[in-house]
């Protein structure tokens, strides 16, 4: 009998040509999940023992073969070969070079279509969690920071337009938040990648009394496909994951930006460390934050991967079909970019100079305590639109004379409203004016400290769910 070129060479008398190999093949890329393949396999071949399909002398043979080929891929002696069209038929190849007909028996009752949707599964399950681990870290650096700069006020905005002071401690937290949902999200995609297709066969199942559950207890699954067509076809928590890192990484996009203009010359609010800053190559005067611009950019291609992953399964049909082998780019694309960009931030924010006193100089301009006059019109019994007017003609003369509402004295303020009494000078004070806003999630001071021990409550909590992973 002649060598087979192909595990499907017995149905055919040509092979592809060396284009159409390396067109069809996937092993470039997926290789990258040989550690995924190596414990399917593991599991598979213990499993077909335990149920008397392979004898355990077999078992044991498989078992020092792909513990051989896990140390040559370890220490980069193993070779990937193009026309083994993908990571498992590599594996496979290798496993039979290496202890002969044995290796042959451990593709019994499974097809590589259950077998790429394991691996799959299990890389899935892998970058969830060390996503929801760097969302951790990160979360964590910007409590610190919360913390270490609690009582700091700077403008807050709307509109790009100065709008209501807030302490800068309530504005970084935002973000903790933000964090937190995309930590709740990874933590969905991880329950949806827990689900075990190994036994699902080509797409109909098996005839070999296999046991599932023993493959399953053995990869850490807590749940099986209940049908072996969704089993190979499945693609959802592999979009659920890509959605999740895109959102995760439009979040982070939006404190970048942040960073960006505030450390600007225009605004000063931040310094950037050195080592997280390039500079010009033609203008010494330059401090730039590229990494922050960079992650801002790489946005756009987590995007790309998601429109990709939708666009390739919206129209399949059942059950696995060759669109499929589209699926592991754009994943491995948007682990890589939302972990790299995760990665980088964390350390970047721990280094990041809070420029203060510049905040503070910069919430005197803007009126930005025009809001706080005319709620005090309200208390005195007016109503809101009225006092909103008053109050709008106030600042139009300030504006007009160049002075701040700091500048005002009693009687200025009177000659727009009789209500006005001294104590309105008290209440556009900039600590007055944050410290009045006492409403549950609001930023006055001791709202603030209400909220970082309930981030440093929930944070903790998040830690320990994935210690228990």
């Amino acid at each position: 009998m002649a060598e087979e070129k192909t595990p499907w060479s017995g149905r055919f008398s040509e092979v592809p040509s060396k284009f159409a190999q390396e067109f069809g093949a996937s092993l470039p890329f997926d290789k990258r999940l040989n550690l995924q393949d190596i414990a399917g396999s593991i599991a598979h071949a213990k499993m077909l023992a335990n149920c008397n399909i392979i004898s355990d002398q077999d078992c044991a043979v498989i078992l020092d073969g792909l513990a051989k080929i896990k140390d040559e891929i370890e220490r980069g002696l193993f070779v990937f070969d193009i026309e083994d069209e993908d990571i498992h038929m590599a594996i496979e190849k290798r496993l039979i070079a290496l202890i002969g007909e044995a290796g042959g028996r451990l593709h019994s009752a499974r097809s590589r279509n259950d077998q790429v949707a394991l691996d799959v599964h299990l890389f899935t399950k892998e970058c969830a969690l060390a996503i929801m681990q760097k969302i951790n870290e990160l979360r964590e650096v910007i409590l610190k920071v919360a913390q270490s700069n609690v009582d700091v006020i700077l403008p807050g905005y709307t509109h790009m337009q100065k709008a209501q002071p807030v302490l800068f401690s309530h504005h970084i937290l935002t973000y903790f938040h933000m964090l937190s949902r995309d930590f709740n999200r990874f933590k969905q995609c991880y329950i949806a990648s827990d689900v075990c297709p190994l036994g699902a066969g080509a797409l109909a199942g098996t005839p070999h009394a296999i046991d599932r559950d023993f493959v399953a207890d053995e990869l850490g699954f807590t749940k099986l496909y209940n049908n072996s067509m969704d089993a190979v076809s499945d693609r959802d928590f592999v979009i659920d994951f890509i959605y999740a890192a895109s959102i995760c990484m439009m979040h982070i996009s939006r404190l970048c930006e942040e960073l960006i203009y505030w450390a600007s010359s225009d605004f000063g609010y931040i310094t950037f460390a050195d080592e997280y800053s390039t500079g010009s190559s033609i203008m010494p005067n330059k401090k730039n934050p590229d990494f922050c611009e960079l992650i801002r950019g790489k946005v756009g291609r987590v995007y790309g991967d998601l429109t990709a992953i939708l666009t390739t399964m919206k129209a399949i049909p059942l059950a696995y079909n060759k669109d499929m082998q589209e699926d592991k780019e754009p994943l491995f694309d948007a682990f890589d970019t939302c972990f790299g960009s995760l990665n980088i931030l964390a350390p970047m924010l721990d280094t990041l100079q809070i420029n203060a006193d510049v905040m503070r100089i910069s919430c005197e301009t803007g009126y930005i305590e025009a809001t706080d006059l005319a709620d005090y019109l309200v208390r005195k019994g007016l109503a809101f639109r009225d006092a909103h007017a008053i109050v709008g003609h106030i600042v139009g003369d300030c504006v007009e004379k160049g002075i701040s509402l700091q500048d005002l004295s009693l009687e200025d303020l009177q000659k727009f409203s009789e209500l006005f009494e001294v104590d309105a000078l008290e209440v556009i004070k900039l600590e007055n004016v944050v410290n009045s806003r006492k409403s549950y999630g609001a930023t006055s001071y001791d709202c603030v400290k209400v909220q970082i021990d309930e981030c440093k409550n929930q944070l903790d909590k998040d830690i320990a769910q994935i210690k228990d992973k």
